[in-house]
């Protein structure tokens, strides 16, 4: 009991510091937890012209709509290679760029190159949809000009399905490598000096630090995020496709988010879209389990 009193007594005396959470837990509780009211919408015969609750309840009839339709089947398809791809290079991408810049010397050169890296996270994918028009545009496009120079024909590449998705691969990870280094960069300041230097007494190579010194160091920061990208695995990026795709490169293109805007806003499908995007949130969630139970197997603490 006195242990109660003395945490209240610490709460009211340090009340001011709990204000600072208060927008947080608004935006939360408005936009996280509220709408998670509307998920019944998924198991419900639901229209525009009716109350919610007097919509009547169907099961998983839009489920098992949303399993047979070769629309979804391609988008799910779609959604799954293009987050492989993303993945696969876009996640080692910003920790060789951080063991990099942390070989840098010059403190000046490296401020000016990790602001360079930085700048495009803070760019819409508006403005860097038009960047990738300029550079890969069939008609006056910078590398369609460089391979006419070089005596090949010019290629659309904003109209190929064999090119696009390197393309939404290549310009994701030119917008998110840069910023994704900081938290590395940060775990790399953690290591201790002392252990390169007694390596380098021993005689370790610069390949042999990095290897037995440098990774170990940060490698709980890699499973952490590891584990986070894992949950955001489905999450493709509605913008960018929505500002590069176009019809030519649907059948490739077409992702759940995509699927979800097209049938859910445009054909008034509220129901089916709702159980779209109610597979898509169980599916992140059963693999950030996963993720996270295999990463404690392999003796790392995990997140949950």
């Amino acid at each position: 009991m006195q242990h109660i009193a003395q945490r209240a007594k610490l709460l009211l005396t340090k009340h001011q510091i709990y204000f600072f959470i208060v927008p947080a837990i608004a935006f939360y509780a408005i936009f996280k937890y509220k709408p998670l009211y509307f998920i019944q919408i998924a198991f419900k015969d639901f229209r525009v012209t009716r109350p919610l609750e007097a919509s009547p309840w169907v099961g998983f009839e839009h489920f098992a709509t949303l399993f047979q339709s070769p629309d979804f089947q391609q988008a799910l398809l779609n959604t799954v290679i293009i987050s492989f791809y993303k993945l696969l290079f876009g996640f080692p991408a910003p920790i060789l760029l951080a063991l990099m810049l942390n070989e840098l010397r010059h403190a000046a050169f490296k401020r000016i190159s990790q602001s360079i890296l930085y700048l495009p996270h803070f760019l819409s994918w508006a403005v860097l949809g038009g960047i990738v028009y300029n550079l890969f545009s069939v008609h006056d496009g910078l590398v369609n000009h460089v391979l006419g120079r070089l005596g090949y024909e010019p290629i659309y590449f904003l109209g190929s399905t064999e090119h696009f998705r390197s393309l939404l691969v290549l310009s994701d990870v030119w917008k998110t490598m840069g910023w994704g280094t900081i938290l590395y960069l940060a775990a790399l300041s953690r290591i201790d000096t002392t252990l390169y230097e007694a390596a380098y007494v021993d005689g370790a190579s610069k390949l042999q630090r990095l290897w037995h010194i440098t990774l170990p160091g940060i490698s709980t920061t890699i499973v952490v995020l590891f584990i986070i990208n894992i949950g955001h695995l489905l999450d493709v990026g509605f913008e960018q496709i929505m500002v590069m795709g176009n019809a030519l490169v649907r059948p490739v293109s077409d992702i759940i988010d995509t699927y979800v805007f097209r049938v859910g806003l445009q054909e008034g499908k509220h129901s089916l879209a709702t159980a779209a995007g109610l597979f898509k949130t169980l599916v992140a969630g059963v693999m950030v389990f996963a993720a996270d139970r295999i990463a404690k197997m392999i003796g790392h603490r995990g997140i949950i």
